[in-house]
């Protein structure tokens, strides 16, 4: 099948979203935990979290339009703190759930039977039942040409089992049984593939053991 822009045009707001969404494939799957300068939590799944650069230790998401109320981009920039915390496979039904509008003041924490979890230096909470989770410090945001904001933080703290990374400061996340999702509502389950040596234009890159 060949679809052009017209074809794309065409397609119901319904199928357009599921469509474009699931062409970039698959994607990290996180939860974004956030509170408010009075102590109401938030949490709302993510899958749009990237790499942004390791000196500093940078990472970014694209938030949805604020032209309505975003109750986590008003937390973080109210308190300048935020989390993102791994989805894994005992989790998603719950995380899933979070993507619900509930109103401000009903945590999605208590709503989606997840428990907060408080570190020192970090403001926002931590998901308890997460195993790979990270703090971060709001750094800035930028408008995009669609209105989505992209949000940049600076990594303050990492929490994630020993066995997940090796003394190279490698990590197999598939060992902490973290999702990706696709599209807007489907998950699936992660398993390393291989480990290639760091690639050279002289060179067939050899597959490498942990």
């Amino acid at each position: 099948m060949i679809f052009l822009r017209k074809d794309i045009d065409l397609m119901s707001k319904t199928y357009r979203g599921h469509f474009i969404n699931g062409l970039s494939g698959y994607k990290s799957s996180n939860l974004l935990g956030t509170v408010n300068a009075t102590g109401q939590t938030n949490l709302a799944i993510i899958s749009s979290a990237f790499h942004l650069g390791a000196d500093p230790p940078l990472m970014g998401f694209i938030n949805r339009p604020d032209s309505v109320e975003r109750h986590s981009l008003s937390n973080i920039l109210e308190t300048g703190s935020y989390t993102l915390n791994h989805v894994h496979t005992a989790m998603i039904d719950q995380a899933h759930q979070t993507s619900a509008r509930y109103p401000e003041e009903q945590s999605e924490f208590d709503a989606c039977g997840f428990k907060p979890q408080w570190q020192a230096g970090v403001t926002a909470p931590f998901v308890s039942e997460s195993l790979i989770k990270i703090g971060l410090r709001y750094v800035e945001h930028h408008r995009m040409l669609n209105d989505t904001l992209m949000v940049i933080g600076e990594v303050v703290s990492v929490e994630l089992p020993e066995e997940v990374i090796n003394a190279e400061g490698v990590m197999d996340i598939s060992l902490a049984n973290t999702i990706a999702s696709g599209g807007l509502d489907t998950y699936y389950s992660a398993k390393k593939v291989k480990r290639l040596s760091y690639a050279k234009p002289d060179r067939v890159p050899l597959t490498l053991d942990d």
